[in-house]
């Protein structure tokens, strides 16, 4: 008998049926070249890790304004579309399910992506924890970000429901929007990074706005029940972290519950960096406020992962660094298969090609 009963067992997302509670973690990797076109290599590496019940795909720029990270994908161009169905078709042809995570990078760019125009923010708030950027000219210090003008925000959010469309059209069986680890969405819901004194700014409720308002865009093109939403309440990175973190998140938890969304991923580990502005908030605090589907991420091992889903504060949960290393993750857990070493971190955001990548070994019984 696995060791894992539960979390191995399938389960039905909301008419989705996976064969495992165990989901790959969004992991920016970064292969797609200059070009952010996804590319036969990405599409070998996730249907690798098919097994997962859900992969939920590397974070995935919505615009060229939402670009920020070297050679990561992109969702706003045919040709990027094009790509992304080597992905989902080699995926579906293991039998996998697949979302893709929209992203916009917001204050975490640098105007080197951008033709020398600054980096877009909610307010204009630096990244200031001593860390640079590694941008397509070389590392940079952060730069003070300009504040996206209130008459922006609804071209924004087209954005986003391009980037939908352009998910479904590239096969995808889903979408989640990134609200988590610093990136524009989760600086609009923070007061840290938040000090706007339009319908965007302020109050907790004017501070969810942008990210509810997407969640409803992009519910014209998905139903709602193939939208996630990720977010970061504990986080720390690229320097977040706010005093009411506690209100804000409980807040735009009980928001989110009426959506009937497919799922919502709380970054409640602790392993990516923590605040320390509070007691860390956890799975059973969002069970309180969201009825739905509730996935926990971050530090998860297996024996962890069955805890939660065991105990019921979770209904899914998200693996990542273990997927980086085991392409076979989910039978070496049904097994009690040892895992592979941790690879060498040079190779995991990019630039080594399918080392580090696609040439981990399955075990071998």
């Amino acid at each position: 008998m696995t060791a894992s009963p539960k979390l191995l067992e399938s389960f039905d997302l909301q008419g989705l049926s996976l064969r495992n509670r165990v989901v790959m973690a969004p992991l920016t990797r970064a292969r797609a070249g200059k070009d952010r076109i996804p590319n036969e290599l990405m599409a070998e590496y996730y249907a690798q890790r098919a097994s997962a019940g859900l992969i939920v795909a590397e974070a995935t720029t919505i615009s060229e304004q939402a670009n920020g990270w070297n050679e990561s994908p992109g969702i706003y161009t045919d040709a990027m579309v094009e790509g992304w169905k080597l992905t989902t078709s080699a995926v579906h042809e293991k039998g996998g399910k697949i979302f893709l995570q929209l992203w916009h990078m917001g204050r975490a760019s640098h105007s080197s992506f951008h033709g020398g125009k600054l980096p877009v923010a909610p307010s204009p708030v630096k990244i200031d924890n001593g860390d640079e950027i590694y941008t397509p000219l070389s590392k940079q210090p952060y730069e003070v970000p300009r504040a996206l003008e209130t008459a922006e925000i609804p071209g924004l959010i087209e954005d986003y429901r391009q980037a939908a469309i352009g998910a479904k059209a590239a096969g995808f069986d889903g979408i989640e929007l990134h609200a988590a680890n610093g990136y524009l969405l989760d600086q609009f819901l923070q007061s840290k990074t938040n000090h706007r004194t339009d319908a965007y700014g302020g109050s907790v409720e004017n501070r969810s706005r942008l990210l509810l308002e997407v969640v409803e865009a992009v519910s014209t093109v998905w139903d709602s029940q193939r939208v996630g939403v990720r977010i970061a309440p504990n986080g720390s990175f690229n320097d977040m972290g706010s005093p009411d973190f506690r209100e804000q998140f409980t807040h735009v938890a009980s928001q989110l519950n009426r959506c009937n969304l497919a799922y919502l991923h709380v970054v409640d580990g602790l392993a990516f960096g923590f605040h320390g502005l509070g007691e860390a908030m956890t799975l059973d605090e969002f069970r309180a406020v969201y009825d739905g589907v509730l996935m926990g991420n971050c530090g998860y091992d297996q024996g962890s992962a069955e805890q939660a889903i065991a105990s019921g504060q979770a209904d899914l949960i998200a693996i990542g660094r273990s997927f980086i290393s085991n392409p076979d993750l989910v039978e070496r857990y049904a097994n009690n298969w040892p895992l592979n070493e941790d690879s060498d971190m040079s190779t995991w955001y990019g630039g080594a090609g399918p080392r580090g990548y696609t040439d981990f070994p399955r075990y071998a019984a």
